[in-house]
């Protein structure tokens, strides 16, 4: 069905890029406010909360097309479980935040407005234990509490001004469409590298926000000196890359001696802890270095390191460098290398709901439907709060050809994920498909485009289920839904054109 799935692959990468832009708004340092966080009535007035979720959801609308972002269930939830936990203490109030992934090896992370935080896979896969990761993580939440991005944003000079016009100018091409604004997009990226090498936050802001970061990293019960041990990496993976245009985390986040030490003093006046990585830690970072890889030259140094690991540690660190191996085996279809490092992974009894992802996957790629659905009945079952394992048993009810059951489980799951999990309408509206439901099945298709921002797409979807309907009440029903769709395109045109203005 062509017309329900095709649009799904449009998109820019503006989105992402524009991020970027953004992520440079606030960095220069005459930009940044000194001390600690008195908000001015500048950006009360000209950019309130609401407004800067807004404005963050906008960017994700079109990022969420993007090529570079990262569209794993697994990942999306343990980064954003792991983001709220910190923010639950939080110095101050934050918004809902929402962790996603980007794939580049760059060790890099940068905070968006609203609360949107992106996680290089880069870093993932540098950490060498989840305080390292959560400390970075934390840091950047500490920008969102203090509101750096909104206060940067609201300075009235002619460079944040520029980028800002960039940023929206970008975004409105974004929501266009079309050939010729492609070219737009992508001059926007180039444009949002440039800055983010050439900007970093003033060391004020810095210094806020590892302040603010270290709190919500102890108190949560991460080691307070994974902060100090990733700070240092940084920096000496800083210095390495001196020269070469590398644009990491330590050079937009500039690291000094006098945050190091401020850090590491802080890390010293705590009580001891010992934070035990959790096995999702291992599984996800396996992962990431396989899903960084875009050539063969780095999916062949992905599958030696992992090899190496394989070889030379044990228990759960073993258990996910096979995890890895496997992976990236099932990605080139060897189906039966698949299965035997599977087994490795396996060893011993060992079990994690990415090992039950996979052997449903493995199962899946067999066209074993019989398997999958058993084993994706069983893993959903004994971790239910897994959305990865819950879409795989619908997957599995679909490939079984028990589509009336699928319907049933996903609108379970839409109740449940549905606003964290946009792929469930898509889902249930092939299903609706394949069991005659064209109408509906168009409707829902329509709430998966809207809730990715896709907004022309949900309006071509409805007007297409408007000419198949007879009914009077569900044509009326979907005239309310059109209206709805045109009016949220409408208010974020609004909202980015006001940006663009200036």
């Amino acid at each position: 069905m062509p017309s329900i799935c095709s649009i799904a692959k449009q998109g820019v990468s503006a989105a992402l890029s524009a991020a970027l832009v953004l992520q440079a708004l606030p960095l220069a340092a005459h930009a940044q406010p000194v001390g600690l966080p008195s908000m001015g009535a500048a950006s009360s007035a000209e950019l309130s909360p609401m407004l800067e979720r807004s404005l963050g959801e906008a960017i994700m609308s079109q990022g969420r097309r993007d090529p570079t972002y990262v569209d794993d269930t697994e990942l999306s939830q343990y980064l954003t479980t792991m983001g709220r936990k910190l923010a639950a203490y939080s110095p101050g109030a934050v918004p809902e935040v929402e962790m996603f992934g980007v794939r580049d090896p760059e060790i890099n992370a940068f905070a968006m407005p609203g609360g949107f935080i992106g996680v290089n896979t880069g870093l993932i896969v540098a950490s060498a234990s989840e305080s390292e990761l959560a400390a970075v993580l934390a840091h950047e939440i500490g920008h969102v509490v203090q509101r750096h991005i909104a206060r940067g944003m609201t300075q009235q000079n002619q460079n944040s001004m520029v980028m800002l016009a960039s940023l929206a100018g970008a975004l409105l091409a974004a929501l266009a469409g079309g050939g010729g604004n492609l070219a737009m997009g992508v001059a926007a990226f180039g444009q949002a590298a440039a800055i983010n090498r050439q900007l970093g936050f003033s060391r004020d802001a810095e210094r806020e926000a590892d302040r603010a970061g270290f709190q919500m990293l102890t108190k949560a019960g991460y080691d307070p000196q994974g902060m100090s041990d990733m700070f240092g990496r940084l920096m000496n993976a800083s210095r390495l890359n001196e020269g070469m245009g590398g644009g990491s985390w330590a050079s937009t986040h500039p690291l000094s001696i006098e945050r190091m030490s401020d850090v590491q003093n802080r890390a010293r006046s705590q009580p001891p802890t010992r934070h035990v990585d959790s096995d999702d830690f291992w599984y996800i970072r396996a992962k990431m270095r396989v899903v960084q890889g875009r050539d063969a030259v780095s999916l062949r140094s992905a599958a030696q390191q992992l090899q190496d690991e394989a070889r030379a540690l044990s228990g759960v660190r073993k258990s996910a460098a096979y995890y890895g191996l496997a992976l990236q085996a099932l990605q080139r279809n060897s189906l039966a290398e698949a299965e035997r490092n599977w087994t490795l992974a396996s060893e011993d009894g060992r079990s994690s709901p990415q090992l039950a992802k996979l052997s449903v996957d493995i199962a899946l790629a067999r066209k074993d439907n019989a398997r999958a659905l058993e084993l994706a009945q069983a893993a959903s079952k004994r971790w239910p709060d897994r959305r990865a394992l819950g879409i795989a048993y619908a997957q599995a009810l679909q490939n079984s050809g028990r589509h009336a059951e699928a319907q049933d489980y996903l609108r379970g799951k839409i109740r449940q994920w549905g606003a964290d999990e946009p792929s469930l309408y898509q889902m249930l509206a092939q299903s609706q498909e394949r069991t005659g439901k064209p109408v509906q099945a168009r409707r829902d298709m329509a709430r998966y485009y809207t809730q990715i921002g896709a907004f022309a797409a949900a309006e071509s979807q409805l007007q297409q289920a408007r000419g198949m309907s007879s009914d009077f009440y569900e044509q009326s029903q979907i005239d309310v839904q059109i209206k709805e769709v045109r009016d949220k395109l409408a208010e974020e045109r609004q909202l980015l054109e006001r940006f663009k203005s200036g």
